[in-house]
């Protein structure tokens, strides 16, 4: 995968992510930073952070969870481990963050 797709991709990823915390009812906080970093911040101070990482042309959260890896297989982002695509992962860890039903799709 060339660098400008890798990019489009990821850029789109975190748009969907973006608009999926605007339309949530959760309490939530979010910033998108330069760099394409995605901080997402819940009512007791956690956060998950979301970000591409080029070299790898992988987009990587970080969560109380643990850190987790996407690749883009073409149609989605799944997780290198165990083949979730990202936005149900993204909620799951939202979800156990926040301490109610973050649905982001």
């Amino acid at each position: 995968m060339e660098d400008k797709e890798f990019n489009a991709l990821a850029d789109a990823a975190l748009a969907r992510i973006e608009a999926a915390l605007e339309a949530c009812e959760a309490d939530i906080d979010f910033e998108l930073a330069a760099g394409g970093v995605l901080e997402i911040e819940f009512a007791d101070g956690s956060k998950i952070i979301v970000n591409r990482h080029a070299v790898a042309r992988e987009v990587w959260v970080a969560a109380k969870a643990g850190g987790f890896h996407f690749r883009w297989d073409g149609q989605s982002w799944l997780d290198t481990r165990d083949g979730a695509e990202l936005m149900a992962k993204l909620s799951a860890l939202a979800s156990q963050q926040a301490g109610e039903v973050v649905t982001l799709a």
